[in-house]
């Protein structure tokens, strides 16, 4: 086993603001793992790059009646052309008065779950709280033990 630092891609969609705020609390928790996360807006991320992160992570609101929002739509596309060695994690934000809360998080695990190696999931009831720290603690948590597991390393104490 050796140390490695992963290279990590955050990528997200947020209408509301409510997944930024929980990207930008799954990027803080993957830090006090000890990792530095690339953070994307979707809009802002090359999908041709996707090959060059060792953990993708997949932020997502829900949308409709528990649809993938169309600026994702790419994302999921390109994400099911992965092959079975991409370690993943889909995390989102959804309203329980909705039929299907967190419908779209749901969609990208299954798709996750056939084409790459799923490390974790995380739904969070809109605007994401201090209360949900942890939640995203767990979640980084996860996702890094996944990775190390797998690909048979141990990471690196301070990234």
């Amino acid at each position: 086993m050796t140390n490695y630092k992963p290279i990590i891609a955050i990528v997200y969609a947020s209408a509301t603001g409510h997944t930024e705020s929980l990207a930008q609390m799954v990027a803080d928790a993957l830090v006090r793992q000890g990792a530095q996360p690339d953070v994307f807006c979707v809009k802002e991320f090359d999908l041709t790059e996707l090959c060059c992160y060792d953990i993708v992570v997949v932020g997502t609101y829900t949308w409709m009646n528990g649809e993938i929002p169309k600026q994702l739509h790419g994302l999921f596309e390109a994400m099911e052309q992965q092959d079975k060695t991409s370690i993943t994690g889909v995390f989102g934000t959804g309203d329980r008065c909705f039929a299907t809360y967190c419908g779209a998080v749901d969609l990208f695990r299954d798709m996750l779950h056939a084409k790459t190696i799923l490390a974790a999931t995380l739904k969070v009831e809109q605007m994401p709280s201090a209360d949900d720290r942890m939640r995203c603690d767990a979640f980084a948590e996860s996702v890094l033990t996944k990775y190390s597991h797998h690909k048979g390393v141990t990471l690196a104490a301070n990234f």
